[in-house]
């Protein structure tokens, strides 16, 4: 009996301790997640066949949102410069938007808040947030450059100067000077650095953020079509038969992405996100459940705004599920955060609402109740606008009301006086919520 009693003695009072020690050490010792976000330049929902698109050969996307969580209602702002804003501050337009292709200088970005919660940051692709020269005069001022915004590291298109994006493109990396890579396609290059960024960094957390070129017009040959050898990029070609080979081209790229996620051993512990930054160009035409869309860009609608989403973490995020929930660009910051385990400060005023918690599905996550846009583009023909919508109702500030479960082409604007109680009492709060957003 003594001896058994000492042997459980010696158990509880040594082993169980050390037991315990070691898997609360494993615990705190385990790694923050590594986070991608990949933003594709000018597509809307409607392109993707996992939207009921009809048009393009998107498979690595589509396995994508097999592996992953689909989200239905992802909704961005019209146009480019404001999308950027958005999603790299947390903030509604209103609050920090100054000017086409800039971010204002001294502003917090999902970088800095990220390089403080100690991951190693990336970004590759398009930048368009320091203003070119005709910008820079025009509004007198300059925008942010990428280690500013909080970038370790980059490989970007459009910094200080425009040039070519695709073939012959003028571009500028961390550790060389702008310069044109001639015979080259520029989102190669992108996916070659954001492909090695990865493989470097596979023993360490990193955020990599990727805001494509693709598909932004011009619209030109691929290297995976045989005219790409002998065209000139400086012919100024712009056609639309095109498209259709950028979008695989794109998803193609995708899928190198997720290649070198897995090639390094790295998906369990890499949140992936996928979506678009605004509208499909206007000039192209997709088909979308057994319709024509032509694509909204610039304008504040449904085809304008409605963008893909799609999250894949393979063992955290079950695959093949759905989320009909609201998103919209200010709550990307607050989710990367959340994600990383790393609170946001006190100081930080963020308009987002983390929709980490849908990610892992559980019942008690906060969702919005409604998507706000302040829409003030300073560029070209668009006009400006401000409106809130939720799955069904939209109010325009200017008093435009419509019930976009029937009317998704905004085409027959609703009075108050016909209106049902709970369109009654959407445009109560939606009046609200454009007083609180002044």
């Amino acid at each position: 009996m003594t001896a058994l009693f000492l042997r459980f003695t010696l158990f509880f009072s040594v082993v169980v301790p050390l037991l315990c020690s070691c898997q609360a050490q494993q615990k705190s010792s385990k790694r923050q997640p590594n986070i991608v976000l990949i933003m594709a330049d000018d597509l809307g929902f409607e392109a993707l066949s996992v939207y009921g698109g009809e048009s393009y050969e998107t498979p690595r996307l589509s396995q994508l949102a097999e592996e992953g969580m689909l989200f239905e209602n992802c909704y961005s702002t019209p146009l480019c410069t404001p999308s950027r804003v958005q999603i790299m501050t947390g903030k509604y337009n209103f609050r920090n938007y100054m000017a086409f292709g800039m971010l204002p200088r001294g502003e917090t970005t999902f970088g800095h808040l990220m390089k403080e919660a100690g991951y190693r940051t990336g970004i590759v692709g398009k930048w368009q947030l320091y203003g070119n020269p005709h910008q820079r005069e025009l509004f007198d001022t300059v925008g942010t450059r990428p280690q500013a915004a909080g970038f370790d590291e980059y490989c970007l298109w459009q910094i200080e100067e425009r040039g070519l994006r695709f073939k012959n493109p003028y571009l500028e990396m961390t550790d060389r000077p702008l310069q044109t890579y001639d015979g080259a396609y520029g989102p190669d290059l992108f996916t070659d650095y954001a492909v090695d960024f990865i493989e470097r960094h596979r023993d360490t957390s990193f955020f990599l953020y990727f805001p494509m070129t693709l598909v932004h017009d011009p619209f030109q040959p691929t290297p995976a079509q045989e005219a790409f050898e002998e065209f000139d990029p400086e012919s100024g070609v712009n056609d639309t038969t095109y498209f259709a080979p950028m979008m695989t081209y794109m998803d193609r790229l995708v899928g190198r992405i997720v290649d070198q996620i897995e090639a390094s051993g790295l998906q369990e512990n890499t949140l992936l996100l996928f979506i678009g930054d605004n509208g499909t160009d206007r000039d192209v035409v997709s088909t979308w459940q057994d319709q024509r869309i032509r694509g909204d860009k610039g304008h504040p609608t449904e085809f304008g705004t409605h963008v893909p989403m799609i999250a894949r973490w393979p063992g955290t995020i079950s695959p093949g599920a759905r989320n009909a929930n609201l998103v919209d660009f200010t709550d990307f910051l607050p989710t990367l955060l959340d994600a990383a385990g790393h609170p946001l400060p006190d100081s930080l005023v963020t308009d987002g609402i983390s929709f980490y918690p849908l990610l892992l599905q559980q019942e008690d996550a906060p969702t919005r109740d409604w998507v706000f846009c302040h829409y003030a583009p300073r560029w070209g023909r668009f006009e400006p606008a401000r409106y809130v919508h939720d799955h069904r109702w939209k109010l325009y500030e200017d008093g435009r009301f419509y019930d976009l479960q029937n009317d998704l082409m905004e085409e027959r604007p609703l009075s108050l006086e016909d209106l049902p109680k709970e369109g009654r009492k959407a445009w109560d709060n939606f009046e609200g919520v454009l007083e609180r957003m002044r």
